[in-house]
């Protein structure tokens, strides 16, 4: 197995920043907008991306919450491993809301199809966006694309797409990890 960097914490930060620009032209004070992150990982990116919001741009009160998918997922209950659920926590309405779905790796397109299927649960919003860290953009099984991208990436067959954030890894990094060597 060997891994290449994508992604150094320094180029992480720049993207976010400009992500979190992408977001602010788009919806300017959030007062009809919501971020959720998908649990487990798009958590990291969506708290990161408000953090920015609120602190370097001034946006005042900014809805985030956390979906949880597992119960979503179309390979639920396919394999030997036991899934976990997280813990959904989404305290505010989405009924006639803009929605922005936040994760950190769009590859087959399933989660986030599990994450349309679970938002319907808590209301029906005006329009839902999608942001991903990385997009692969050759591995689609469903017709889902990105709103707000940070990195294209073209993985490929045994490649996988690993990010790290430093709140549950120890450090801000994307990488590339080939499975076959």
């Amino acid at each position: 197995m060997s891994q290449k960097v994508l992604l150094s914490s320094k180029e992480i930060n720049i993207i976010l920043h400009r992500l979190a620009c992408q977001l602010l032209e788009n919806h300017l004070d959030f007062e009809n907008t919501v971020l959720i992150g998908i649990q487990p990982r798009g958590i990291f990116l969506a708290q990161r991306l408000t953090d920015i919001l609120q602190n370097d741009y001034g946006v005042k009160n900014i809805n985030l919450g956390f979906l949880d998918i597992t119960f979503y997922r179309d390979d639920f209950r396919r394999g030997d491993k036991t899934l976990e659920a997280n813990k959904t926590k989404i305290n505010f309405l989405i009924e006639d809301k803009n929605v922005v779905l936040i994760d950190d790796v769009l590859y087959t397109g399933r989660s986030i199809n599990a994450a349309l299927t679970a938002l319907q649960s808590f209301g029906r919003p005006l329009d839902v966006e999608l942001l991903a860290l990385i997009d692969r953009r050759f591995s689609r099984h469903l017709p889902i694309q990105p709103n707000y991208r940070g990195r294209q990436v073209d993985a490929i067959n045994n490649e996988k797409v690993k990010v790290k954030w430093k709140e549950n890894e120890g450090e801000d990094a994307v990488y590339l990890i080939n499975t076959t060597i």
